[in-house]
């Protein structure tokens, strides 16, 4: 079936030709998908009736069914668990900050990285998501918001590995980003990866500046290696270097994800050994004390030990930040909501 809102305008006018289509559908169809928030062909109204019963036919749905949304009573984080017309199940987050709503995605249903600390990968990979399917979250989680607010930043950050669906995901930046469309500004846009070197090198050479996200989580590689099996094959020093060819060719600041997990990452000597690693890089260290997750047996550092590393890290020379803990409550961490629903179901 074909996937509309994964298509370019252009794509869009040759799909319409094919159904006999005057060129002038494609401008339309493009509006109502990316700027009216329509959830079915039904409400596409300037359209002929029989071309609408002919899109609901043969193409994909337009919007995800909500299995499950969860609103954070502590500071109104909402997560949504989607399910595509496969039976695939997704969650995306939407979040609130003073800067804007900002919305969370996932790029694969599920993830084969096998990351310690994530609850993405605990059932494994079931298969990439198409750009469309990347962009009805957004669309979704806007369609909750209040009437007149818009999502104003978009990380890809959910559950899977970006660098591993490359295609799609920047597909999904260009159509985001598409003056006819959204008009969403790159520079409001984070993908994260958890070291995929060549895929680093590839973004670089893209000629699109959104920002970067690293996984870092270890000052060395024999705690990453412990931690994420993609650093058997990446070593750290080879990954440092990619994200500083990427920050020359794109002048995009990086940030270092670390979730400080107790009695792993977060002794004073790992946060001096950070400080020598990342001092020659420019970008920001995001500190995350871990997420709770049932099935790897791991738990946060105290407040207190956070506060220190943060410390030792500022007074270190390093841009430093604490992420504020959003949605505790509602199964927050990455695919925790999804894998609980799961296991439920089983």
């Amino acid at each position: 079936m074909k996937d509309l809102l994964s298509c370019t305008k252009s794509e869009l006018e040759e799909y319409l030709k094919e159904l006999g289509e005057p060129r002038f559908r494609a401008g339309q169809v493009f509006s109502w998908l990316h700027n009216k928030e329509v959830r079915t062909f039904a409400e596409m109204t300037n359209l002929p009736a029989a071309l609408r019963n002919r899109l609901d036919a043969e193409c994909l749905p337009i919007a995800p069914e909500t299995e499950r949304m969860q609103e954070s009573a502590i500071d109104g984080t909402k997560k949504a668990l989607f399910r595509f017309h496969d039976g695939n199940l997704i969650e995306s987050v939407l979040m609130r900050y003073r800067f804007g709503n900002s919305v969370c995605v996932s790029s694969q249903a599920g993830c084969r990285m096998g990351c310690a600390f994530c609850a993405s990968t605990v059932a494994g990979l079931q298969r990439g998501l198409t750009a469309g399917e990347i962009l009805a979250q957004v669309y979704a989680m806007e369609r909750t918001l209040p009437e007149g607010e818009r999502v104003s930043h978009v990380v890809v950050m959910g559950s899977g590995e970006p660098m591993e669906n490359y295609d799609a995901v920047i597909r999904f930046f260009r159509l985001l980003a598409d003056p006819d469309g959204r008009n969403l500004s790159l520079r409001n846009m984070t993908v994260s990866t958890c070291g995929i070197i060549p895929g680093i090198r590839r973004l670089a050479e893209e000629g699109i500046p959104v920002n970067l996200a690293i996984s870092l989580h270890a000052p060395n590689d024999e705690i990453r290696r412990k931690l994420m099996p993609v650093a058997k094959r990446y070593p750290m020093d080879e990954l440092l270097s990619a994200c500083g060819d990427y920050f020359e060719a794109t002048g995009r600041r990086l940030t270092w994800e670390y979730a400080l997990i107790s009695g792993i990452n977060d002794g004073d000597e790992h946060a001096r050994e950070l400080v020598r690693r990342l001092a020659p890089y420019r970008g920001v260290v995001n500190l995350i004390p871990v997420n709770p997750v049932t099935e790897r047996g791991l738990a946060a550092p105290s407040k207190d030990r956070v506060q220190h590393f943060l410390h030792l890290l500022t007074s270190g020379g390093l841009e430093a930040t604490v992420r504020r803990s959003l949605g505790r409550d509602i199964d927050g961490a990455c695919g925790q909501l999804r894998s609980r629903y799961i296991n439920d179901k089983t």
